[in-house]
């Protein structure tokens, strides 16, 4: 039985209807229980319900075998597993966003004593970086719009799917940092011991996406 670990939310239930597409399961009603840890003796899989930022960890300490989660997460832990597949759900973009009227137009424009606010600090740090910027990261957890509007930061680093939230708060976008969709990821170990199995998952859901 090979363990899955899952990420709660819209995104397990968009997996769950690709897995049932693929002729993998037979129904995807597993969000509706509160249980953490669900078996699928039919279809002989095992299901940890897990919060999304940690199911890289549970998949490289071989708890799960496999497990889905956003490129946004992959990136910001770079956890030691195996990338197997982009499940091609779960499309958003991680942007730089500033106040409107703040006089940026892109990002070099920031300069080296920017503050840029974000709940990703690793791909904050590693983008601005790119651009020959040393900024001051402020990691926040949540309304990460309201930075630029109290003074906060000069910037934020979020990820949006149509830009609407970061419109309506008097934002506005001027950068993208990378596409993000759910990937489709394996332990190290378990990859090579159910090598099979494994292929013949990724074929199936290949075959459907």
């Amino acid at each position: 039985m090979l363990t899955v670990a899952l990420p709660k939310g819209r995104l397990m239930d968009k997996a769950l209807e690709l897995f049932d597409r693929a002729k993998i399961i037979e129904t995807t009603n597993y969000g509706e229980s509160r249980k953490l840890i669900i078996e699928d003796n039919k279809a002989d899989l095992r299901y940890i319900l897990a919060k999304p930022t940690d199911v890289p960890t549970y998949v490289e300490y071989g708890v799960a075998d496999i497990g889905i989660v956003g490129k946004d997460v992959l990136k910001e832990n770079k956890r030691a597993v195996y990338e197997l597949l982009d499940l091609g759900i779960g499309k958003c973009q991680m942007i730089v966003a500033v106040k409107s009227g703040s006089g940026f137009n892109k990002v070099q424009e920031l300069g080296f004593s920017a503050k840029v606010a974000s709940k990703y600090p690793n791909c904050t740090t590693e983008y601005f970086r790119s651009h020959g910027i040393q900024a001051e990261i402020i990691k926040l957890n949540g309304s990460i719009e309201l930075a630029p509007i109290v003074g906060l930061a000069d910037a934020i680093v979020d990820i949006t799917e149509t830009g609407r939230t970061i419109a309506e708060n008097g934002l506005e976008i001027i950068a993208e940092v990378f596409p993000i969709s759910a990937r489709l990821i394996a332990n190290q170990v378990s990859y090579k011991i159910h090598y099979h199995s494994l292929r013949e998952m990724v074929k199936a859901l290949e075959e459907v996406i």
